[in-house]
């Protein structure tokens, strides 16, 4: 692997560690809290996206990260039926 390929894995397994134990963070915060560049950041919470790990809550330039298979089924629900009062 080239070094950025690197710097991701090592970002994905530290946000997954954190977000396991604490569930919930904000972009910013794992940012600051990894030292990670942007790029590595939304390359790392895109892989935990596409293995359906996270979930992505737009707020602003930021975004609010929740971990666990509960968070990702009910994005799936609301994302099938927009109009469904949750």
């Amino acid at each position: 692997m080239n070094p950025l390929q690197d710097n991701i894995q090592e970002a994905v397994q530290q946000m997954t560690q954190y977000l396991a134990a604490n569930h919930k963070a904000t972009s910013w915060q794992l940012k600051v809290m990894f030292r990670l560049s942007s790029s590595v950041l939304y390359l790392a919470l895109g892989q935990l996206m596409a293995q359906k790990k996270i979930t992505l809550e737009a707020d602003g330039i930021d975004y609010h990260v929740t971990w666990g298979v509960e968070a990702v089924e009910k994005q799936a629900a609301e994302a099938a039926n927009p109009f469904a009062v949750h």
